[in-house]
């Protein structure tokens, strides 16, 4: 959350010539309301299945570049399609730096807590785990330009 997947995910995708979909945003395209909606009407688990169901239909699909939601890899099922089925690139960053770009920003479910920096860091430290474990190519985001991350993830994939 926060990383830069989808703003990455777009660059990238338009450097190498291929689609771009933003799971969270096709999701909020299909379903007619935002996110946010979602996880106030169904909750984190409902949000999760339809993420879920989606992640399921990208996988038998020829696709480019996918962005996907920040919590994608906490469902064992997500964690075996990402590794069946595409290469996976993680975008890391530090709790500072993500906390530095989402204090201010109020669309974030999962930051609706009495403390989300500590919110964060929890997430943090449940989530980083099982990308590393589902990761093909591990990208460490400092303060510099999308741009500056698009060439590190190309550099990466050269030497993939």
């Amino acid at each position: 959350m926060g990383v830069g997947k989808s703003t990455v995910g777009k660059k990238l995708a338009s450097r190498m010539g291929v689609s771009f979909i933003d799971c969270d945003q096709e999701l909020e395209r299909r379903n007619g309301v935002t996110v946010t909606t979602i996880f106030d009407i169904e909750g984190e688990i409902g949000f999760r299945k339809r993420e879920t169901r989606l992640l399921e239909e990208f996988a038998v699909k020829e696709m480019g570049v996918v962005a996907t939601g920040g919590g994608v890899v906490t469902q064992e099922v997500n964690r075996v399609l990402l590794k069946q089925k595409g290469l996976v690139i993680y975008l890391n960053a530090s709790v500072d730096l993500l906390w530095a770009r989402l204090r201010y920003c109020k669309n974030r479910p999962l930051l609706e807590t009495e403390n989300p920096e500590e919110r964060l860091r929890a997430l943090f430290e449940q989530r980083d785990p099982l990308y590393r474990e589902v990761s093909d190519i591990i990208i460490n985001v400092g303060k510099g330009s999308a741009l500056n991350t698009v060439r590190k993830i190309e550099q990466a994939l050269k030497e993939h």
